[in-house]
């Protein structure tokens, strides 16, 4: 089965619909698709939870899909968004000192993607 990693690192939110559009497209194409949140990225977790946000709908789309592997601890810890990660369940990533492995994606045959 083809895997494909989105390393979602911009915090604009125009690029972040995209990189979630993105998954569920993968994943109806019968990929397997693991989104990681990190660097500015992680300072949209608070407002992605808000049911006011416009892609609030999308993000609870792909969380109940499985598609978020988690978000960067020692990043979301410098954004002030640590709470608001754990509060939504998302899994804290933090195999490369404090930060998401790329390397352990790769070691399980997943192609990556940075945004």
């Amino acid at each position: 089965m083809k895997k494909i990693a989105l390393f979602v690192f911009n915090g604009d939110p125009m690029c972040f619909i995209h990189v979630l559009l993105n998954a569920l497209h993968f994943k109806e194409k019968g990929y397997t698709a693991s989104i990681v949140v990190e660097g500015s990225a992680t300072q949209l977790i608070p407002a992605l939870a808000e049911k006011g946000n416009p892609q609030h709908k999308l993000w609870e789309k792909v969380r109940s899909a499985g598609l978020v592997a988690g978000v960067c601890r020692a990043c979301s810890q410098k954004m002030g968004t640590l709470d608001a990660a754990r509060e939504q369940g998302l899994v804290l990533l933090d195999e490369m000192s404090g930060h998401p492995s790329m390397a352990r994606f790769r070691e399980e045959g997943y192609e990556l993607l940075s945004f």
